[in-house]
């Protein structure tokens, strides 16, 4: 029990070792990583759904496309300072924590808000450091909207105070969703790896 403690508290000091540097590569020079912002709630109750982006990995991206899949849906950005890497942190740790039988059956989507700067490229570099079965995406402003509508996502950008130019402020649920495509749980932000993985493996379980 000891040691699997110990296990445990290395990897979670790894994880945010391994966000500050990914913050730090990604990142201009100069940029402040403790410039403070707020966590904005749920703009209005999410109701789930699918919706299209034009940007993913393979071009258009619809949620749909991951049907038979248990999905864990998020929103941020690559430059967001502390609140994006932690959470993706929880869940790289949690897919981790999956067995690779699992894993076939599980994908993570982050879904950047912020696509002036956010390209593909520059988000398969960002999403690559946490774990392969995490998908990088974005959209057209219009897109964004109606996939954040779907899912009562709220951000907005907050200009100056930084050298990044401006920091969006973006609420931070973890969204899963079941094979069928169905909201059936907003997990909120700082929620452990395994609560998270309780939550994951009693939909793979149905």
């Amino acid at each position: 029990m000891t040691s699997r403690l110990t296990r445990n508290i290395l990897w979670s000091l790894a994880l945010l070792l391994a966000a500050a540097l990914i913050w730090l590569a990604l990142s201009p020079r100069g940029a402040n990583p403790s410039s403070p912002h707020d966590i904005p709630a749920l703009a209005a109750p999410p109701t789930g759904g699918d919706f299209t982006l034009a940007q993913g990995p393979k071009g258009v991206f619809h949620l749909s496309d991951l049907k038979g899949q248990v999905v864990l849906l998020y929103f941020g950005y690559t430059t967001c300072p502390d609140v994006c890497p932690t959470s993706l942190g929880w869940m790289s740790q949690m897919l981790h924590g999956l067995s690779p039988e699992e894993q076939k059956q599980v994908s993570a989507v982050f879904l950047s808000v912020d696509p002036q700067r956010d390209t593909p490229a520059r988000l398969a570099e960002y999403v690559a450091f946490f774990h392969p079965r995490i998908i990088g995406v974005t959209g057209t402003e219009d897109e964004l909207k109606k996939a954040g509508a779907l899912y009562g996502a709220a951000w907005r950008r907050m200009e100056g105070g930084t050298e990044l130019g401006y920091l969006v402020d973006h609420s931070a649920f973890i969204y899963l969703i079941d094979r069928d495509g169905k909201l059936v749980e907003t997990i909120p932000h700082g929620t452990d790896a395994p609560t998270m993985a309780r939550l994951v493996r009693a939909q793979l379980a149905r």
